[in-house]
């Protein structure tokens, strides 16, 4: 355990004050400060660039030779070091752009490819979500831990449809969605993928499942999620993810999820 890099203190803090800034800045933003990436339901806005911005000079005046990701700025040159922060600046754009709640900075250290640690703030709610690997999980700094149902009838599941923004007109997560939700108590819609697996680890929902994702969407709320006890493959049951879609449970319900998707493959790179 790289008990010397002393993370707790550092990224907690640093996600707050991203988080507070996007929502300094939520209701100042004008049209001008909006724009698209690659479709026109995929957008951007002066927020997330800024507070991609100060997670990223934060993190390198105090780790200068640590790699970086994020998702406006991109990687950053590879220099051989086997730390990498994953940044997601605002998870839910499209929610915060509309004043909704569901919307959250997300900021991961991992080490050799795997997760080491992560912090994921939702400011309108303000719930502070924290995982260290072999340190356990935490919201608001109270130990949280998966609920485990032993159907999935019993479950509360959640999904996103980053695919139909991206324009998927097939292999897309509809067909999925309809028939998941046949079986289960229901299927929520939060919007940031990132809050969606936090909310399996504390107990909120029992699984979330998605066919478009990135590293940064997942990243830190993926330490969180093992932490608190719960599992994460792709699609297939294997590591493929995010290629091969994501699976992220309480562990109790991942066998029966993942007769859903039979031989899943994605279709669209």
């Amino acid at each position: 355990m790289d008990d010397s890099l002393h993370l707790q203190p550092f990224l907690a803090q640093l996600a707050c004050q991203a988080g507070k800034l996007a929502l300094s800045m939520q209701s100042q933003l004008q049209e001008g400060d909006v724009s698209c990436k690659a479709t026109v339901r995929d957008i951007v806005t002066a927020a997330d660039q800024a507070t991609e911005r100060f997670i990223r000079q934060a993190v390198e005046k105090r780790f200068p030779h640590h790699r970086f990701y994020g998702e406006e700025t991109g990687r950053s040159q590879d220099n051989g070091n086997p730390y990498c922060w994953i940044v997601d600046p605002i998870d839910g754009t499209v929610s915060y752009y509309e004043g909704q709640l569901y919307w959250c900075t997300s900021i991961a250290l991992w080490k050799d490819g795997k997760p080491l640690a992560g912090a994921v703030y939702a400011p309108a709610l303000d719930e502070l979500y924290y995982g260290e690997a072999g340190k356990g999980a935490f919201c608001n700094g109270r130990p949280i831990h998966v609920r485990s149902h032993g159907s999935l009838e019993q479950s509360v599941l959640s999904t996103g449809f980053s695919c139909l923004r991206a324009g998927w007109t097939e292999g897309n997560n509809v067909p999925f969605f309809a028939q998941i939700g046949l079986h289960c108590r229901g299927v929520r819609r939060f919007g940031s993928a990132a809050m969606d697996i936090c909310y399996v680890a504390c107990g909120k929902s029992d699984g979330f499942w998605e066919l478009n994702l990135q590293p940064y969407d997942y990243a830190a709320a993926m330490v969180v999620l093992l932490e608190a006890g719960g599992q994460v493959t792709d699609l297939r049951g294997g590591g493929e993810y995010p290629r091969q879609g994501i699976l992220a449970t309480n562990g109790a319900i991942h066998q029966e999820m993942l007769r859903f998707f039979p031989n899943y493959s994605r279709l669209r790179d």
